[in-house]
Formats: structure tokens, C-alpha cells, sequence
């Protein structure tokens, strides 16, 4: 079973650190200054890219369920 990425835009500071360390999952949006979970993310495709990115977030914002 899949898990779902989510990023709480709200909390996100917009350090692009999620989207440097996993490009398939996450991309950042220059008009809103912050980052966001591509549409057709999965999460077990690049699941080692997002538990990094997970723990390297300054601003704990991304999880998954």
C-alpha cells in the first residue's frame, strides 16, 4: 500500500530542502515561495528521498500516513 506525502504549506519556510533531496516527490512553487507534493508523487517510489527530506526539514512539515 502507497503511503500519501502531505506538506503543510502553512509551516513550510521555503528552504527547498525536500525538493533538492527528492525532485520526484516534492517541487517549489517561486510565486508562493514555498514547496509542495507533486501530483503523482508516490511515496514507496522514493521513499528513501522522502524520509530524508522528512527529518531534514527545518521547519517539520512534512509527514506521511
Amino acid at each position: 500500500m502507497s503511503e500519501k506525502v502531505i506538506l503543510d504549506q502553512e509551516e513550510c519556510i521555503g528552504c527547498e530542502t525536500c525538493v533538492e533531496m527528492c525532485p520526484s516527490v516534492f517541487s517549489f512553487d517561486d510565486a508562493e515561495g514555498k514547496a509542495y507534493v507533486n501530483e503523482d508523487a508516490d511515496a514507496d517510489a522514493g521513499e528513501e528521498c522522502v524520509e530524508e527530506a522528512i527529518a531534514s526539514c527545518p521547519a517539520e512539515c512534512i509527514t506521511t500516513e
